[in-house]
This record gives structure tokens, C-alpha cells and sequence, in this order.
């Protein structure tokens, strides 16, 4: 990967980490830089930038061949007005704001209308009302939260989930009736109650995509927002020398989107360009089309986000020229960023900058606000998450002798626990209150732990052969999708108990499962895997392709396309046995 180009200038926070080694081999990691004082809540955020630069353009939309745009000052005025209405409505922390429809404009006021109120918003994966056969995820979270109103955009799409759950009492706003929630403001009572919020006042509740179980609700502060809010801005301080410019398709259900990526733009004095579309077939145009219009300053993406666009980027000289124009920084996180997508995301770069674009990643969870690592160097490697940004200890807690690490979370982003589950809450924090994240790391390099930390996967995903021998499941993944691309979106690896490795492959669009020439590719990559040597550990003997796509009640993939590995195992035991069957059929790719 490497390359004589110049990098992009880019203002970080300097290289340099604190390590406390403790006798057990436990390890824990700060920076060395303090985190300096945060807002006391995001409407805080809203009110300045209302008074400072109150015609700049704050969220935009589709509408038809334009955009639909909101000022700051218009964003306040309307906030205040459904915060009245809000009042009267008897919301309140135990009666949230629930939200089950997309990213939009409407979305966005409905949710700092609440906040700016002490009323916490509750946004539920779309998937689980539109794409859902049975709702029994939704009904799980509508029963823990009672939510005392829920918005929908369009209330036709929604009609099927919300008659199951008309058991419960709520008022339902859509955006055709929003606007008789903005007929009378009273600004005096609205400002009295947002001075009463404090840091500890819940501003969400996000939900786990309940691949292990049903979903829980993780309770999200005013505290934990802002404190992350400030500990990036301190990690990545060129973000103070423009106001970044986003477009974003990430969903505001999840930490990612809606946390992160909102939480920036609103901190800034930004704009989000909200983005329609999503990584999958069908919808990727959608976001090609406005990434060819508007020239973001910072691309934020899971991986396969990436990976879609790039044929595009690749066909398409006004798609680069538009997205290279005024981008510094291209962030990628949920997953490691495969290394053929990397390559090439770089060349793009170069032939059309004359410069390598940074490439950086972050780290966290719904948990942790989300970020607790972040890249701010230069880095070469994909699967390095960064170090711990101001303010946050990590813990790494040594992992037999695998030369990984279990991963801990201490500090102001981290969540005070699970909506009415104290019995989770006291099971997720060890006894000097880190958060046990369930993920594992290692260090780039070992000599020098500056050099930041890898992920190395979920702790729970990893197995052993009937060798003894582990298969460390992350690492494996991202050398299999290399080793197929691109042929392969993602790959589940199976073997538990077994005498080798076995590949559960979700074909890339556009790649059938029964097509010879696909086969014959994912033959080749599993010849390449065992022909880089480290034994039964670091291959697959053998391979199916899925002709099914990942099922959301399931719980085998999230809305930023993160797949379950565990959950799909478990969903897909009839396949597995045929992969391990002792005389495969002709579904079976067998080395």
C-alpha cells in the first residue's frame, strides 16, 4: 500500500500515549491530554450557532430535483415550537419520544425538540417496521419504553407495525400534522425547562440490534454526547478550521450516525446533507447522485459503503472530481476497511488530488457515545483503531496466551446502563467500573504501543478446532474477503469443534451463487489462504455460497450492514451441517 505521494495536510492531536502496566499483564492506556470542559447538553449547541450564524444552512434533504434546507435559526424556532407542544403532550423520561422512521429533517427537530426538554428520544431501526415479518423486535422495544408519542414520516408505510403495537397508549405525529405541533411557541416556558438540564439528563435511548438476544436499551446522557463531542474535537483539531460538511446516509438508530455524525455537524456550525440512499443495490444510485452534487468535507462510511461506491467512483470523472474536491478525511469504522478497498479508495485519490487522502478509523460502541479510540496519524494499516482520545481509559486485559487483549472502557462517554435492566447493567462493568466491551485488540506494533491499537475481533466469536487450535475469526475474515474480492461482500466463518475451517459466503451483488465462474473464484481465494502458509487456522477446506441475503429478524446484519457472525450461524445450522456433512453435496465448495 505504500506510495510516494504526499498526504493531505491535516491538522491531529500529537502521536503519544500513557501506559500503566500493571503485574497481572494488565495494561491501561490514556492520553496524555486532559479532556477539557464540555457543553452541559447538545441544545446548548443549537442556541449558539442560532445566534451566531443563524441564515447558515444547518440539515438539507431531497426534494424532487433540489434540496430542502433548514437554517440554524429556523431549526430553533421550529424546535421550540414542538418542544410546547411536547409539554402538553405528557411526555417525559418514563413517556419518550419514540422515532421509527429514517433520517429527515423532521426526524432531526422532533429529536432536539425532545432533548431540548429533558425528553428523551428513542430511535428505532426502520428495518424492524418496514422489513420485519413479525415486529417482535419492535413490540420488545415499545413494551420496555412506553413511549408516550411516536413520529413516522409516512404513516401508510408504517401501518402494519403500528397496529402491533395498538395495544399501547401513544399520540402518533407524522410529517403531514408536524406542523400543528409549531402553532403556538412559548419560549419562556421552553427556555426555563432546557436551563434545568444537566449532564446526567438522558438524552437517548439506543438500542442494541439484539443479535444475542432481544434488543436493549442503552441509556445515552447529556453527558456522555458531549463529553465525546469534545474529546474528538481535541483528537481532530483541524475540525475547527472549517465547518464540516456531510453527506450521510448513516442512520440516526444507530451510535454511528446519530451520535457521531449528527454530534459533529451540530457541535461545528455544520451541514448534513441527508442522504437517502444506502449501500445495497437499487439504493447506492441514490447516494452516487448526491455525492456527484455536493462536495462533502469529511466522508464517513462503514465498509461496505465504500466498497459500493467504488465502481462508481471508479466509471465516473464528475462522481470523483465532486468528492474529491474539498474532502480532508475519510473515516471508515464498524468493521476494518478491506485492504483491496483501501488500495484502491487511495489510487482514486491520487489520480485525482495528486494526494494520498487520510484514511482513519474509530472505535467504541452504543455503550461509549461511541468513540473511545480514534485515529489521529497517519496510519498504514486497516485495521488499526487509533488510541484512547482524550479523557477515556482503556483497559487491555491479556487473553490466555493469544497475544490479544480483552478491551475495557472507563470515562464520561460510558453509559450509566440498560433501561430497567439493572441485572445487565451490573454484569457489563467489572469491579473497577470499565465497561467489558466483548471486543479484543492488540498493538500494531508491540514494541511500541503509540503506534496505536488493532482490532482484533469480538472476544465471543473466537473458537477453537478440534486441534486445540484457535481461529482468531476478525483477523480470518477480513484475509478471506481480500482473498475473494470481488467476488465476496462478506464472509461467516464456521469450525467450531470441527476438524477445519469452513466459509459461509454472502456473495457481492451482481455474483450468483451457482454461477461456475463465482465458484471458481472462491476456489482460488481458498487456494491463495492455504498457500500463505499458518496452518488449518488461517484457511478454509471448505465453502458454501449463500443464495440468501442477511435477514434482519434474524439479527444476522445491522443497518450499517455489520454482520452477526454468531447470528447467522445459529440462524443457518441446516447449511452449516451440509458444509460439514461427511460426503457434501454439490453445494459444498470442498479444496
Amino acid at each position: 500500500m505504500e506510495t510516494a505521494a504526499d498526504r493531505v495536510p491535516l491538522k491531529f492531536l500529537a502521536r503519544r500515549v500513557d501506559v500503566e502496566r500493571r503485574t497481572d499483564g494488565t495494561l491501561v492506556l490514556c492520553s496524555p491530554e486532559p479532556l477539557r470542559p464540555y457543553e452541559r447538553c447538545l441544545g446548548e449547541y443549537l442556541e449558539r450557532w442560532a445566534r451566531e450564524k443563524p441564515d447558515a444552512v444547518f440539515l438539507a434533504e431531497r426534494a424532487g430535483e433540489g434540496w430542502r434546507t433548514i437554517t440554524w435559526r429556523e431549526t430553533r424556532q421550529t424546535v421550540y415550537g414542538i418542544a410546547t407542544a411536547l409539554l402538553s403532550q405528557g411526555v417525559s423520561v418514563e413517556r419518550p419520544v419514540a422515532v421509527l422512521s429514517d433520517n429527515s429533517i423532521d426526524h432531526a427537530l422532533m429529536a432536539l425538540a425532545a432533548m431540548h426538554i429533558g425528553v428523551p428520544v428513542a430511535p428505532i431501526s426502520p428495518a424492524y417496521s418496514l422489513m420485519s415479518r413479525d415486529f417482535a423486535k419492535l413490540r420488545t422495544i415499545i413494551d420496555l419504553i412506553e413511549p408516550g408519542l411516536i413520529f413516522v414520516d409516512h404513516p401508510e408505510q408504517f401501518e402494519r407495525a403500528l397496529t402491533s403495537i395498538r395495544h399501547h397508549r401513544f399520540e402518533l405525529v407524522t410529517s403531514a400534522n408536524i406542523a400543528r405541533l409549531t402553532q403556538v411557541t412559548d419560549e419562556a416556558l421552553v427556555q426555563r425547562i432546557f436551563s434545568s438540564i444537566g449532564p446526567e439528563t438522558i438524552a437517548k435511548f439506543l438500542f442494541t440490534s439484539g443479535s444475542t438476544g432481544q434488543p436493549k436499551a442503552v441509556i445515552n446522557t447529556q453527558r456522555m454526547l458531549c463529553s465525546n463531542i469534545q474529546s474528538r474535537a481535541q483528537a481532530w483539531p483541524f475540525l475547527d478550521d472549517e465547518p464540516p460538511v456531510l453527506v450521510d446516509w448513516l442512520p440516526w438508530n444507530h451510535t454511528f450516525g446519530g451520535n457521531n455524525d449528527f454530534g459533529m455537524v451540530l457541535a461545528h456550525a455544520g451541514t448534513m446533507y441527508i442522504d437517502a440512499g444506502k449501500p445495497a443495490p437499487g439504493l447506492i444510485e441514490t447516494t452516487v447522485r448526491n455525492l456527484r452534487e455536493v462536495s462533502a468535507t469529511i466522508s464517513l462510511n462503514a465498509p461496505r459503503g465504500y466498497d459500493a461506491l467504488l465502481p462508481f467512483f471508479e466509471k465516473d470523472a464528475q462522481l470523483r472530481r465532486t468528492f474529491f474536491a474539498r474532502l480532508r478525511v475519510i473515516l471508515y469504522a464498524a468493521a476494518a476497511l478491506p485492504v483491496h478497498v483501501w488500495d484502491r479508495l487511495e489510487q482514486l485519490s491520487i489520480q485525482e488530488t495528486g494526494r494520498r487522502m487520510h484514511m482513519v478509523s474509530g472505535w467504541g460502541s452504543t455503550e461509549t457515545a461511541p468513540q473511545v479510540t480514534i485515529v489521529h496519524y497517519e496510519s498504514r494499516r486497516t485495521s488499526v483503531i487509533g488510541l484512547p482520545s482524550p479523557g477515556y481509559e482503556l483497559k487491555m486485559v491479556p487473553v490466555d496466551n493469544t497475544g490479544k487483549y480483552e478491551l475495557r472502557v472507563r470515562g464520561s462517554n460510558v453509559t450509566p446502563g440498560y433501561w430497567k435492566r439493572p441485572d445487565l447493567t451490573a454484569a457489563a462493568f467489572d469491579e473497577e467500573n470499565f465497561y467489558k466491551m466483548g471486543d479484543a485488540g492488540r498493538f500494531a506494533d508491540p514494541e511500541d504501543p503509540a503506534q496505536g491499537i488493532e482490532f482484533a475481533g469480538r472476544l465471543a466469536e473466537d473458537f477453537k478446532l478440534t486441534s486445540a487450535t484457535w481461529v482468531h475469526v476478525g483477523a480470518l475474515r477480513m484475509r478471506a474477503i481480500a482473498a475473494m474480492a470481488p467476488v465476496a461482500q462478506d464472509i461467516v466463518i464456521a469450525g467450531h469443534d470441527c476438524d477445519d475451517v469452513g466459509f459461509l459466503i454472502f456473495p457481492a451483488p451482481g455474483c450468483c451463487a451457482t454461477d461456475q465462474t463465482v465458484r471458481n473464484q472462491v476456489r482460488e481465494g481458498m487456494i491463495r489462504l492455504r498457500a500463505e502458509g499458518g496452518g488449518s487456522s488461517t484457511y478454509a477446506a471448505r465453502a458454501v455460497l449463500l443464495d440468501e441475503p442477511p435477514s434482519i429478524d434474524a439479527g444476522e446484519i445491522t443497518d450499517k450492514g455489520y454482520i452477526n457472525q454468531r447470528a447467522v450461524l445459529e440462524s443457518r445450522a441446516e447449511i452449516v451441517k451440509r458444509l460439514y456433512a461427511q460426503s457434501p453435496d454439490d453445494l459444498v465448495i470442498v479444496l
